[in-house]
């Protein structure tokens, strides 16, 4: 009899599962399709619906929506752990910002309470590329087996773990791809690109700016997940090409940033290496590691200066949800290993064929469930490591200095409110001094603001404010340079214009309590608003290049008034009723040509062409202002007939590469453009900036290059042969007047220092 009765009470506690999972509606229930099916794409709209449906049937999910996206969207997170976490969330999460912060740990005994009962906190933030449909596609799929499996694999989870799950870092961008992909599916034009930025203002570039801050979306996660929670792993998911590797984990490769904490190298690299273990075993095929990306730009990567490990992958794509055929003679090198051969980092090649979004989604949930393990199973581990990493900041490391100053009354005083707004939204201590003091032999007036190094995220302090010398690497000994994976230079002084000093010495100031700033006031400058400012249009491509969203994103808060215009708006003539017109970063193909007839739906092919061209030469003969900047430049010369070129175009990558650094600038006195700046400034230059060399007497320059190699931070092969070549130029042309850059004044919204010049060129 009692062997029955347990038979029974066996046979209902497996069934249970079940009974509970049919209230937690699955991902098809509800969009009515299978997350990666062939050709569907979920929005915005249904994937925020099913969310709410999920927290409604789960204890284990509750839904917060953070804010509001820059276009509207809800931006939501989940937060899932077990229900007995989510009963004593608020003791968690104190746990946690006590183990953030070691300062509030009062002795060992209170440590080793916090590290038994603390839980390992995991942040996934998915979709920030809205063309990499997958992640934020696939995020329905881990939300459901976490909120409704009782596999002992997921609680094992629930239990150690606490997940916030952010869905879609650009979820206006998500609705836009989708909503676009879904009207042209099984057309001619599936799967075209979309024809604006997938980012209102950043486009890709919008996971570029995790220490800028400028955006609505980075701005709710830093505030909502991130400084909120600290948690120790972050798993940021991406897509990457589809003829390489079908997906990579950390570790990476050279250069790490050097403020970064060995503990938090060597954890990024253990969970990585984890991760392609569990997927190799489970069959999966194409999986590298230990290639393609290095971690040393900070723009990408605020957890590793905030305790956490900041794990990418990147999963081959489809075409968005258009299944695609790679074949196997497509598979080929890439950086530091090649897709075509096995080798230590790459043991199981994927060997061509078929590949889809199914694909994708099966690879990201699987990497997502193998970190989330780790992180389980390792729990202890990871709140030591991250105790210890943060204890070692307020201990402060022997390579940073006592404390950096900013000194008051600095003439840039935009320059400082931007530098420390990011410090401080980045959870550094800031303070301000009093009284006068000294340091290190250096006289502070009162009012100057002082960030000691003895603080938990004092690398993020020492990252921004130091100068870059980034390695000088190459493929093999005398050969090409290294690509870096992003920029080599982000020192706040130079970008934005102001004084950052580093001292060593006991500080003996009167320093007021933190200060805090979330936000501050953009000046226009007068000419630009007063009565009679200048009518400023903004070219608008459909194919519009991520620095012309920038630079909208820079007029929209200064409240700088100007018109969008496209090509047919140039072409039927609108541009007449303007005195200015602002060109950012595009080619000149581009700019005429656009997008070639049959590659998007009709009204979005094509460029200026002859007639948008000529209307422009018109504007400018008949007294109007173009200014155009890197390659628009090339443009506009050829347009007016101007014998200006790019000097930088002859010379080979191993002899001449900038890949994103800052440069010494000598202006040259006269113009309206340079007025009111210092005789040198900082400038940005990168792989699209140019040096012209001039052979016409219309063109005035306006800026040189600084003398001998002008490098002030980052990396410059062979900076010495921009020595004295103009920057900027002038000229006028029939009744009007260009202005040309040939580097870029408004670098990702942080070059304050150069905004002037661009505000003054645009002055009649």
């Amino acid at each position: 009899m009692l062997r029955r009765l347990m038979m029974a009470l066996a046979a209902v506690l497996s069934f249970a599962p079940s009974l509970v999972a049919q209230t937690v509606p699955t991902p098809r229930e509800h969009l009515g399709f299978d997350i990666g099916e062939d050709r569907r794409l979920a929005n915005w709209d249904a994937l925020t619906s099913y969310y709410e449906e999920v927290a409604k049937t789960s204890q284990r999910v509750v839904l917060d929506t953070l804010g509001s996206a820059t276009a509207g969207s809800p931006f939501v997170m989940l937060t899932i752990t077990s229900p007995e976490n989510h009963a004593r969330l608020d003791e968690l999460r104190d746990i946690q910002l006590r183990l953030a912060d070691p300062r509030r740990v009062r002795d060992d005994t209170e440590l080793e309470g916090l590290l038994t009962r603390g839980k390992t906190v995991v942040l996934i933030t998915q979709g920030i590329h809205a063309t990499e449909v997958g992640a934020s596609q696939m995020s329905a799929n881990l939300a459901y087996e976490l909120a409704s499996s009782h596999d002992p694999r997921i609680l094992e989870i629930l239990d150690n773990v606490i997940i916030l799950q952010i869905p879609s870092l650009n979820p206006d961008g998500l609705q836009w791809v989708a909503d676009w992909y879904n009207e042209y599916v099984g057309t001619a034009f599936e799967a075209s690109p979309l024809p604006w930025l997938y980012h209102f203002y950043t486009g890709h570039d919008n996971n570029r700016d995790w220490y800028a801050l400028t955006q609505k979306e980075t701005v709710l996660t830093v505030e909502g997940a991130h400084n909120a929670w600290h948690p120790q792993i972050v798993h940021d998911v991406h897509q990457m090409g589809s003829f390489g590797a079908r997906l990579f984990v950390p570790p990476y490769i050279e250069p790490w940033e050097p403020n970064v904490d060995p503990a938090l190298t060597t954890a990024v690299t253990q969970l990585g290496t984890y991760m392609a273990a569990e997927l190799t075993a489970q069959g999966k095929k194409g999986v590298v590691f230990g290639g393609i990306y290095d971690a040393y730009s900070p723009a990408r990567a605020y957890m590793h200066y905030h305790g956490g490990a900041r794990i990418l992958s990147e999963t081959a794509s489809a075409n968005l949800a258009s299944p695609i055929t790679v074949p196997a003679r497509r598979l080929g090198p890439g950086r530091n290993y090649n897709a075509g051969q096995r080798s230590w980092n790459f043991p199981d090649p994927w060997e061509g064929g078929a590949w889809r979004l199914a694909d994708i989604v099966e690879y990201q949930k699987a990497a997502a469930l193998a970190l989330l393990t780790n992180a389980a199973k390792n729990r202890r581990y990871w709140l030591e490591n991250f105790y210890g990493v943060n204890l070692r900041a307020v201990e402060k490391w022997d390579a940073w200095p006592d404390a950096w100053i900013i000194p008051s009354n600095q003439t840039n005083d935009v320059g400082v409110a931007y530098a420390l707004r990011i410090l401080t939204l980045g959870d550094v201590e800031v303070h301000r001094a009093e009284l006068d003091f000294t340091i290190d032999n250096i006289d502070f007036d009162a009012g100057s603001y002082v960030i000691p190094m003895n603080q938990p995220y004092a690398s993020f302090a020492n990252t921004l404010l130091e100068v870059q010398r980034y390695p000088d690497l190459r493929e093999y000994p005398g050969g090409p340079p290294q690509r870096p994976y992003d920029v080599t230079a982000h020192t706040l002084g130079y970008l934005m214009d102001f004084e950052a000093v580093a001292v060593d010495g006991e500080l003996d100031a009167s320093l007021g309590d933190p200060i805090s700033v979330s936000d501050f006031a953009f000046r226009l400058p007068e000419h630009l608003s007063g009565p009679d400012a200048p009518r400023v249009a903004v070219y608008k491509s459909w194919q519009e290049p991520m620095t012309a969203g920038w630079q909208r994103w820079v007029f929209d808060q200064h409240g700088l008034a100007y018109d969008t215009l496209h090509d047919a708006d140039i072409r039927e003539g609108r541009l007449a009723q303007y005195d200015v017109l602002v060109l950012q970063a595009q080619s000149a193909s581009s700019i005429i040509d656009g997008f070639r007839p049959g590659q998007v739906p009709p009204e979005y092919a094509g460029g200026l062409g002859q007639r948008g061209s000529n209307a422009v030469r018109s504007f400018v003969q008949r007294g109007g202002r173009v200014v155009a900047v890197e390659a628009a430049t090339e443009f506009v010369a050829e347009l007016l007939g101007l014998d200006v070129r790019d000097a930088t175009s002859a010379y080979a990558n191993t002899d001449f590469y900038i890949p994103g650094s800052i440069l010494r600038v000598e202006l040259t006195p006269g113009s309206d453009v340079v007025a009111g700046l210092d005789p040198e400034v900082a400038a940005w230059f990168w792989g699209s900036s140019r040096a012209f060399t001039v052979d016409d007497n219309r063109v005035r320059v306006l800026a040189h290059y600084g003398s001998g190699d002008p490098l002030l931070s980052g990396w410059a092969l062979g900076g010495e042969l921009l020595s004295g070549a103009p920057a900027i130029l002038e000229a006028d042309v029939g009744a009007g007047s260009v202005v040309l850059f040939g580097f870029q004044p408004n670098y990702r919204a942080q070059t304050v220092g150069t905004w002037p010049l661009l505000f003054n060129s645009m002055s009649k």
